[in-house]
């Protein structure tokens, strides 16, 4: 007997809910967040010659050292930390563009109306043994809940014109049709979730190595100038040190607690099929 005769239209759903190819997005985002740092960040106009060499006030942009520049401005500021920089940025719009996505996803998840509203309405259903009443209730939801409660409602009705099982057999089968569903849709719902979890980790460990390759310039400038450090170096090092740690820090605390909190939504849907689940299967041990 063909039982679980919902899983082409959850395939279908499934398929749609399934958000950005990170294969695709990343190496785009990284090529974005590169071409900030250089046209947008490194633009002239931020920078500014040293005012202690003389005639070149109104000398081009491109015809100066990096050690005759100074930023005039933030952007500038974070321009001069470092070759890391462009990483980190990469790094926040990675965070910022699956956020977003995770967000409409998750939205798209959760179905139309209240889902504390749905999970109440098909559990009064099924306590008056109102099959066709529920999955009415499911298709008008249109979420994963009620895509896997649909699918248990489905099985439910199923075996229950099926003569040839006996009780525990059927408990045992609607159990499965119910677990296979949510194993169907639980994996959209967590697709791209290790992007932002990794970025958490890494985004503070690609600032450390940038925080120290800035302070080994400044040390460096304090002891390459022997009694006499160069000031300006020293201070452009622990500079680039000091951003790279400030950009780190801050994509990494918005990557998780992004990460946290879809991780929260995922576990109250989950909660609600499960909470669903449970009463299909005592709806089903008591009406048959």
């Amino acid at each position: 007997m063909e039982m679980n005769v919902s899983n082409n239209e959850e395939q279908v759903v499934a398929k749609k809910l399934g958000g950005l190819n990170p294969f695709l997005i990343i190496p785009i985002l990284i090529a974005i967040g590169v071409a900030i740092y250089l046209f947008v960040l490194g633009s002239p106009g931020n920078f500014k010659a040293d005012p202690r060499l003389n005639g070149l006030s109104s000398v081009a942009f491109s015809d100066l050292e990096t050690k005759e520049l100074h930023p005039d401005g933030f952007l500038g500021i974070i321009y001069m930390g470092g070759p890391i920089v462009p990483i980190l940025i990469s790094f926040m719009i990675i965070v910022i563009v699956f956020a977003i996505e995770r967000a409409l996803v998750l939205s798209k998840a959760a179905g139309k109306g209240n889902v504390d509203n749905f999970v109440l309405n098909v559990r009064r259903l099924l306590n008056q043994n109102k099959i066709d009443e529920a999955i009415v209730e499911c298709d008008n939801q249109q979420g994963s809940v009620g895509n896997v409660v649909k699918e248990g409602l489905t099985t439910y009705k199923a075996l229950s014109h099926d003569n040839s099982m006996n009780k525990e057999q059927k408990m045992v089968a609607l159990n499965k049709s119910i677990e296979e569903a949510t194993t169907l849709e639980m994996p959209m719902l967590e697709k791209n979730m290790m992007i932002l979890s990794t970025l958490g980790t890494v985004a503070t460990l690609v600032a450390l190595l940038g925080t120290v390759i800035g302070m080994i310039k400044a040390f460096h400038a304090l002891g390459s100038g022997g009694g006499t450090p160069d000031s300006a170096a020293l201070s452009i090092g622990i500079s680039e040190a000091l951003v790279n740690t400030a950009l780190g820090i801050g994509t990494s605390a918005v990557a998780i607690i992004i990460y946290n909190y879809f991780t929260s939504k995922i576990d109250g849907l989950t909660f609600k099929i499960d909470e669903i689940a449970m009463s299909i299967q005592q709806s089903f041990a008591e009406f048959h």
